[in-house]
């Protein structure tokens, strides 16, 4: 068995494209091969800033010999009336080098075709593989690509080199003037050399040698391994930050650890400030102390030798002192003017350009917000309102333009420093929660309100404008946005429905007459409920039957239900229960409304008079639907299996007589009516 290597040489390929660049390259690998019936085994897939590259192994010498069925003319068509092949026939046997003898008949979609099996003798790989490979980097997909020189390729990068190894053997492809070899390059500067490689085992061990740790797994590691031990040596651990990690991993060839430090006066900024300038503008990794305080040092990892520590590290302190300096300027300065005279600077800002400036947006949640406090937190509700007016301001400080992401953070900190309550300059910050899938919620009455708030305006005033997501796209995040209004109102139980919210953002627009977008609106939650629901474990058949009450409930009330359902079912009257619920509604018109009312004059069995006295009866049943006790609701409920069974065996429901027939559909209706206020039995499943 042998083994294949291909490379792609690039110039530096930016970091975020690199992950999903190489699972493409496996996958476009996997489906070539199999498209042409190549066994193979293991392929592992590299990338640095600049090359992707792959290693197939357990690949045979030659493509194996297949054979395949290849259908011609139908039957009929094939032979003239005395017996005698037809042209048609003809020329497909001569188009196989066959006689017409020679082919048989098989079916196929029902019919009966002329067909061969024709067999087909397996290349050898080595001819095979430079077609191939030439289709894998012209299929390759990237966010963006580019041509360069006179070519007419694009491609992520510039292409420098190619290596292709079959075994020993060097493949020959060429892409718009490359040539491909058995040559690969080490590290830009360190080695920036060619070297020629014997086989594909060799490939590591000489870019090793070259300065080259090629898989990124193993400089993952080495980067986690250097940055616990400097962090260590100054009795710290390392801030990871896994989208970091991920960029810094791909930024580099020869990944080494650095410790720097930064002057401790810088440490009176707040810890996020800090950690953003570092992290996310420098790519640098912050430290804290067991005590989970920032300290003031800092790691970095170069793409260079130890040999160069001193002038690293001299080179990331002077910029990281730099940028601090200029975020200390921002900080002190903004903290000169209260946010609440802020505000008036919003006007100034655009929201959108047909739905005004973010203080516009800020009035309309302030509506939003007073219902939301009012329906929830009505003692909180003046901060609720004064935390909806501050919200924005911070948006218009140095720190925030200079640094969008702390958006929220600084307003918090502007807040205690301008003597606001602490509930206020919470829910500033909690605004933004959660700010992606398996993020924190807020953990604050008012957070939550504001949260809600910020969000349902966002989609209310989107949906309005006729830019609801499409497809694959949605430019404004409104599905993130839905899922975390959903999330919020059922970790937080609060007692909100979908459609009350709703028909809040709509009016703050001015649109609470339009019943068609509020139909939208609540449409685009309806859809995203399932995937809330499954990830909270629903079992599908329970999802469905709670489904239709879920944007007129409150969702911490259909997580309830799906509770006592949950319970419910493993009840040994259960699965009775709900044959006999079912037949009930099997039988209804789909027009219930239509049906009259029960009319006990018209009853002609016995069986009708028991079943209206036990309907009757059960008057506790709209209590505890009231209450939310649920699995009382439905003790009671299955209390009625026999009287419904009875029901059917002693009356024939669809009588002769249509005042009779429709009189015992209503009879039916009513207690369908009743437990439908549970939920929809006809979507359970039996256990």
């Amino acid at each position: 068995m042998k083994e294949l290597l291909f490379e792609i040489g690039i110039e530096e390929v930016p970091a975020r494209f690199l992950p999903q660049a190489i699972q493409n390259l496996k996958n476009l690998i996997s489906q070539r091969f199999a498209e042409n019936a190549i066994p193979f085994g293991e392929i592992s897939v590299f990338a640095t800033p600049r090359r992707l590259a792959l290693i197939a192994k357990d690949l045979p010498e030659n493509q194996p010999d297949r054979t395949k069925e290849v259908f011609g003319p139908p039957e009929k068509a094939a032979f003239d009336k005395d017996g005698n092949p037809t042209k048609a026939l003809a020329g497909f046997a001569k188009g196989l080098g066959l006689k017409p003898d020679q082919l048989i008949v098989k079916e196929k979609n029902s019919g009966r075709y002329m067909a061969a099996v024709v067999e087909e003798k397996g290349s050898p790989l080595k001819a095979l593989f430079p077609g191939l490979l030439l289709e894998v980097i012209l299929s390759l997909p990237f966010p963006k690509s580019m041509r360069w020189g006179n070519g007419n390729i694009r491609f992520v990068r510039p292409v420098r080199w190619i290596t292709a190894i079959f075994d020993s053997e060097a493949l020959h492809i060429e892409l718009d003037g490359t040539k491909s070899g058995n040559i690969t390059r080490g590290h830009r500067f360190l080695s920036p050399g060619a070297f020629q490689l014997k086989d594909a085992g060799s490939y590591e061990k000489v870019l090793q040698s070259s300065f080259v740790v090629v898989d990124q797994e193993k400089r993952r590691k080495t980067i986690l391994e250097d940055l616990e031990r400097l962090a260590a040596t100054v009795g710290g651990k390392p801030v990871i930050d896994e989208a970091l990690l991920n960029t810094v991993v791909y930024l580099v060839e020869y990944p080494v650890g650095m410790l720097c430090e930064f002057p401790s006066e810088y440490l009176e900024l707040p810890e996020e400030l800090l950690i953003t300038v570092m992290q996310d503008h420098q790519k640098y990794f912050a430290i804290k102390n067991d005590k989970d305080r920032l300290i003031n040092h800092f790691t970095v990892i170069s793409n260079t030798l130890k040999e160069n520590y001193f002038v690293v590290k001299a080179g990331s302190e002077r910029v990281i002192r730099a940028r601090f300096e200029d975020a200390r300027f921002y900080y002190h300065d903004d903290r000169k003017r209260r946010l609440e005279s802020r505000v008036e600077d919003l006007k100034k800002v655009a929201f959108h350009e047909r739905l005004g400036s973010i203080y516009d947006k800020l009035m309309r949640m302030e509506g939003i917000v007073s219902y939301i406090a009012g329906e929830t937190c009505p003692e909180a509700l003046e901060a609720a309102k004064r935390a909806a007016l501050l919200s924005k301001s911070d948006l218009v400080t140095g720190v925030v333009r200079e640094f969008p992401e702390l958006q929220g953070i600084m307003g918090r900190y502007y807040a205690i420093n301008d003597g606001e309550s602490r509930e206020v300059a919470e829910a500033i910050l909690e605004q933004y929660l959660p700010r992606h899938m398996g993020d924190a919620l807020p953990s604050t009455k008012i957070g939550a309100c504001l949260s809600l708030a910020d969000r349902m305006d966002n989609i209310a005033a989107f949906f309005h404008l006729g830019l609801a997501p499409t497809g694959s796209e949605d430019p404004f995040a409104l599905r993130r946005q839905a899922i975390a209004v959903s999330q919020i109102l059922i970790e937080g139980g609060y007692e909100l429905a979908l459609d009350k919210l709703t028909e809040k953002a709509l009016a703050a627009l001015g649109q609470d007459k339009n019943a068609e977008l509020k139909s939208q609106i609540l449409k685009f939650f309806e859809s995203r409920l399932p995937q809330i629901f499954e990830a909270r474990g629903f079992e599908s058949d329970i999802s469905d039957s709670v489904m239709s009450m879920a944007l007129r409930a409150p969702l911490k009330d259909i997580v309830d239900r799906r509770k006592a359902i949950k319970r419910f079912k493993q009840t040994p009257g259960y699965n009775d229960f709900l044959l006999a619920i079912k037949r009930v509604k099997n039988i209804l018109p789909a027009e219930v409304e239509k049906l009259p009312n029960v009319d006990t004059g018209l009853f002609r069995e016995a069986a009708e008079k028991e079943f209206f006295e036990k309907i009757t009866a059960i008057k506790m049943l709209g209590r505890f639907i009231s209450e939310h006790l649920y699995e009382e609701a439905l003790n009671e409920l299955s209390n009625l299996t026999g009287t419904v069974n009875g029901f059917f065996e002693a009356v024939l429901v669809m009588d002769k007589d249509e005042s009779i027939k429709r009189n015992r559909l209503a009879l039916l209706n009513g207690l369908w009516a009743l437990a439908a206020g549970v939920c929809d039995f006809s979507k359970l499943s039996e256990i």
